[in-house]
Order: structure tokens, then sequence, then C-alpha cells
């Protein structure tokens, strides 16, 4: 699920060693993972398969801290959207069934929900329906710890404006998935989970997978945490009946390596489904490709074409990718979210495919430094990126072009042609992007098999002194139980809600920040005596005061 806190995707990767002479990929990702998997900390479950047999898998750390039970490859996770593939998969199915068409129009199941009649379902499964995603609500996780009845949230949804016109746009929504997953209910007569059950999970086999009930947890589920600087703690436990379609299923490492072989084998929907799910949209014009097909990503692992998804949601993350060239899937589920910086599932399995498809990476041709490129040209990229968690500034200096993310150093960057560079710290690229005057508007970061857009920011930073920074430094009272906690690291502020993880705001004024990941922003508001009394948060329309809490003398 992409959340209020979700963490954007690293710049810099956690080093992973190199190979010792004689050590197979398998005895390197053992020993990696064994000595990351901190002792009574929360880890990973990971797999390896090509052409169907299993090359590597394993589990690493803690499953229940406090009860010292051990991930093993047999242990259910929540994998967050990785559920998005099997509701589309659903889609497709009733569609090749002839009882629903993705070009039918929202109004036809859901007619209260804005822009009902123009958006399509093809609009929902590619994120391009202009919907609110409900998750970014500001008061979203004050009530996401009880159930929710799907016409309740629903209507709730029927509440917000749209931010778009229907496909003119690519935003991520969750409010499209789940109502995705409604539309199966409605469409098949049976309950979103029972439709899975009986149309995919008990056919394929997949013993291990289903919808989680939190009345009902299945046995041998890990619990969820939240690490930060070493020390593990319970993360907030959403009532899955929050997530539906977009992110309530759970399942093993093996089970998501038989879904996915199945998958594109044909043995779930049929080849012009999965050419559907596989092929993102046309972009509108000026824009960029959003890369999304039908529940799935497509992008590039090492060069190699991949198919993928991330999942993440409080106390759980998760990465699961198909290399269709090479027959492999890639799997790692993890039971924590923020994780520890070396078990991020994304980057385990980014060094899978490196370590155990090497020999055909390194027949694939390197980035080379195109040095005819003119340096004059670098003054167009010189400028801020909108990077969600973090900001990446661009500078030159002496006819060479350098970026540097929030909190990281500043390192160079080479041209391999107009308006592409790339690093030679870090397997990662960025393609600068022009509108139709020529002006570079966006940067598009490639890295780990991840890519997203960057809009370049306007105007000067914004900068403060540690003085004025330390004075919003505090707690904030959200409602019901929840505090907003701000601290410094250096010249950077963060803010962190009580469940969620921690994230980077960046100031627009001298009393106003911003976070990145979505749209909302904090004002920081003094008292007579000068001193911050309350923030008041603004999101999605709405704003709110939230008083400063006094410590306890």
């Amino acid at each position: 699920m992409k959340v209020f806190a979700l963490l954007c995707a690293l710049f810099v990767a956690a080093v992973f060693p190199a190979f010792v002479v004689g050590e197979t990929p398998s005895e390197w990702s053992d020993k990696y993972l064994r000595e990351q998997a901190k002792p009574g900390m929360p880890g990973v479950a990971v797999l390896v398969a090509r052409d169907g047999q299993v090359l590597f898998q394993g589990g690493y750390g803690m499953a229940d801290v406090a009860r010292k039970t051990l991930i093993t490859p047999e242990t259910k996770f929540r994998i967050g959207s990785v559920t998005k593939q099997f509701t589309a998969a659903a889609i497709m199915k009733l569609a090749e069934q002839g009882k629903l068409s993705v070009d039918d129009p929202l109004a036809k199941y859901f007619p209260d929900v804005p822009n009902a009649k123009e958006i399509k379902l093809r609009h929902l499964l590619t994120h391009t329906s202009g919907l609110g995603s409900y998750t970014d609500r500001a008061d979203f996780f004050q009530g996401v710890t009880k159930p929710v009845a799907p016409e309740a949230l629903i209507s709730s949804m029927s509440k917000d404006k749209p931010e778009f016109a229907p496909g003119t746009n690519y935003k991520y929504c969750n409010s499209g998935y789940f109502l995705l997953a409604e539309i199966v209910a409605k469409v098949s007569g049976q309950p979103f989970a029972d439709y899975l059950r009986t149309t995919f999970f008990e056919p394929l086999g997949l013993k291990d997978t289903g919808i989680f009930v939190n009345a009902n947890p299945p046995a041998n589920v890990a619990t969820g945490y939240s690490v930060s600087k070493d020390t593990a703690s319970v993360a907030l436990d959403w009532d899955m009946s929050w997530a539906g379609g977009a992110g309530a299923i759970y399942s093993t490492v093996g089970d998501l390596c038989h879904w996915t072989e199945a998958l594109h084998a044909g043995k779930v929907v049929n080849s012009d489904s999965i050419k559907a799910m596989t092929t993102p949209p046309a972009p509108p014009a000026g824009e960029d490709s959003s890369q999304y097909g039908f529940g799935l990503v497509m992008s590039d692992f090492e060069g190699l074409p991949a198919i993928w998804h991330n999942g993440g949601l409080q106390g759980w993350s998760s990465n699961l990718v198909w290399l269709p060239g090479q027959k492999v899937v890639l799997v790692a589920l993890g039971n924590a979210l923020p994780p520890a910086p070396e078990l991020q599932p994304a980057s385990i399995t980014h060094q899978f495919a490196k370590h155990f498809l090497a020999e055909e990476i390194a027949k694939l041709p390197q980035p080379v430094e195109d040095k005819s490129i003119d340096p004059k040209t670098f003054a167009d990229y010189v400028g801020r990126y909108d990077y969600q968690n973090a900001v990446l500034t661009v500078t030159a200096e002496n006819d060479h072009l350098y970026a540097q993310l929030t909190g990281q150093a500043k390192y160079e960057i080479f041209p391999r042609a107009p308006d592409d560079f790339f690093w030679k710290i870090t397997e990662a690229r960025v393609h600068f992007l022009r509108n139709e005057k020529g002006e570079v508007i966006a940067a598009r970061h490639a890295q780990n098999g991840n890519t997203f857009r960057a809009k370049r920011l306007g105007g000067e930073e914004t900068k403060l002194t540690n003085e004025q920074l330390d004075a919003f430094v505090g707690q904030y009272f959200y409602g019901m139980s929840a505090v907003m906690t701000v601290r410094r690291d250096e010249q950077q502020l963060f803010a962190q809600l009580t469940g969620q993880p921690e994230t980077p705001i960046f100031p627009t004024s001298d009393d106003t920040f911003e976070w990145h990941i979505v749209k909302a922003s904090v004002r920081f508001v003094k008292g007579e005596d000068g001193k911050i009394v309350k923030a008041v948060h603004s999101q999605n329309g709405k704003t709110f005061d939230a008083p400063k809490l006094v410590p306890a003398k």
C-alpha cells in the first residue's frame, strides 16, 4: 500500500559484500542475510527460482520477537500492494468470461463516486482515475485499527474531490483497487476473499495464501514491526478490512513463487489478459510513461526486463519480481516497515538478480560516459528535484555535474547521452525530461529495478538555522491516540506520526513545512512568549490544530 508514510527507494543502497573466490550465489546470499538479521530483530524470508526450480530459499530473523519465533520459508507475511496483481487478475478473469469489461464506466457499479461516468475500470487498474487515495487522508490512521464495512469506506470516498480528469495523469491510488475488489464481489456474487480462494488459490494449490482477517489470523503468521536505530517496536496493526483489494493478502515466498510462474505461464488468465496487464497505457501528451500496467510494474533489473511490484504498510514490506527472459522469480518478504536498511526487500531481490544472473548481466552493454557532451549544457539541469522522501539537488561545478540527495554525500553524475546521466558509485541512472519549450521540468530516476518521476521544484530552497529548527522539535497531539514527533538531524527536520515510519519534512517558509510523499503541510504557531504552542496540519483540503505537548517536569 502506498500510504502517508511510505518510504521512497533509497538512492544509494546498502553496501553489499563482494563474492569471495569460489563462493556460490547461494552461499553468498545465506552468509549476507545471516549477518544482517540481527539477534532479536525482525527479518525476511527469501526465495530465488528459475525454470520452476528453487535455487535458494531461507528465513532470517524473528517472526515474533517476544516469543522468539524464527522466520522460515513457511512463515506467512502480509504482502501489502503485491495484492494488486491478484485483484487485477480477478478483473481480467471476469472480463474473459464476458461478465464485465475493463472499459465499463465505474458508474455501472458505484455511481456515487465522483467522475464515475467518466472513469473506466482500466483507469482504476492503471492509477489514472484521478480519484484521491483514501489512505492519504490526514485522519486515516485514527480508525485503521478497527474494522470498516466496504460500503462505509466507499461512501466516504464519494465525498472526496477528484484530483484530475480520468486518463490525463498518473497517481498511485489505493481507492481504485479497493473499488475493483468490490466490483469483483458484485459481479461474481461472492465476497472478494471467497472469489480469490475458489478461482485462484485452491485451483493453484496456494494453501498458505488468503485475505488476512484480524479476528482469525492464519497459523504461522509473523508479527509486524517498525525498526528505528537498531530497535524494533510492534507496528500499528491495521485491520485489513481497510486494505481490501489494495493490499489485504497474506502469503509465503513459496506460494508467491508458484503464483508468479502460473500467472506468466497463462495458467491464471489467458495470454491476451497477461498482455493487457503488462502493457502500460500511452502517457498523456507531454507526460512520461508511468510503466504501470494492471497491478504490475514494468522496468528492468541490471538491464534485464522485469515485471514486479512492491508492497508496504506499517509492519510489512515485500518485493516480488519476474524476469521473463530468464524465467526467474525473486521474492523477499519482510515483517518490518521501516525495515533495517540492509534488509529492504527491493534491495535484496536486486542483489539476488545481480549475483544469480551474473553471466547474463555481464554480457549486457555497460553505461559509457559520452565525453562529447558539452559541459555548458549542464546548467539546464541545475536545480532541485522532488524525490518525495527527499530532495535531489543538482549542481554544476567546473564543467562537472553533481547530485546530492537529502542527508547523503554529493556525487558526480556522468553523461551517457543528451539529458541522460549515470552514477559510478552505484547502479543508478537519471534522465532529465523537457517540456515542449525545451525546459527541464522533471527527472526520471532508475535504480534497483524501480523507476520514478521526480518533478523539478521551483523557487529557492528555504534555509533555516539550527536554532530556528530546534524551536519546532517536540510532540504534537493529533487527536485520539496519535502524536506527531518532530526531531532534528543536522539541518533536516523529521516527523513521525504514531505507528508510522519517520519521514523528512521540508521548509517552505520560516514556519511552514511540507511532506513530499503526499500533499500535506504543517505550520508551526507561536504563542505570546514566542514559543511554539501548536502545529496546524493541512491535507486533502482539511486543516486542523495539533497542540504541542508540554513535557512532564
